[in-house]
């Protein structure tokens, strides 16, 4: 029974970031902190690294105080809340970073349906260079109109 309720919080954790992670984006990154998402549209920069990238910075130490959090003070939950945090960021940032604006060069190849209705909903998104009007769409939902042959 505790092995069941490990993994439904593991699992809730993950699902429930990707609404954390459209509210952070519409709400944040396109809010009060456009100045740190805003090369991530609009790339006025030669080099790798993006002041976007302080929001992964942010959600790893939040999933890093869940890990010492169980770990110093044995509060058993924080472990799968950290862990669910943690898989939701590498599941992000593979598909987002790697899969959809190639930062490292690899999944090039990928045609299959999703990956195409995927793509063009990012791109609708990254049409927009402004602050205002961009879609914002999670990692695991796109609207079904993106699959379109």
């Amino acid at each position: 029974m505790e092995t069941l309720l490990w993994i439904v919080v593991f699992v809730a954790t993950f699902l429930m970031m990707e609404g954390m992670a459209w509210f952070t984006h519409k709400y944040v990154m396109h809010g009060f902190l456009w100045n740190l998402h805003s090369d991530h549209h609009k790339k006025d920069h030669k080099h790798w690294w993006e002041r976007n990238d302080l929001f992964f910075v942010f959600y790893a130490v939040v999933s890093i105080g869940f890990f010492l959090l169980w770990r110093l003070e044995a509060v058993w939950i924080a472990l799968p809340i950290g862990l669910g945090i943690l898989a939701y960021g590498i599941a992000y940032f593979t598909v987002h970073d790697i899969f959809i604006h190639q930062r490292f060069k690899i999944f090039r190849n990928a045609n299959n349906r999703y990956a195409k209705g995927v793509r063009r909903a990012h791109k609708m998104h990254h049409k927009h260079l402004g602050k205002d009007e961009g879609e914002c769409f999670g990692m695991l939902w796109v609207p079904l109109k993106y699959f379109r042959k």
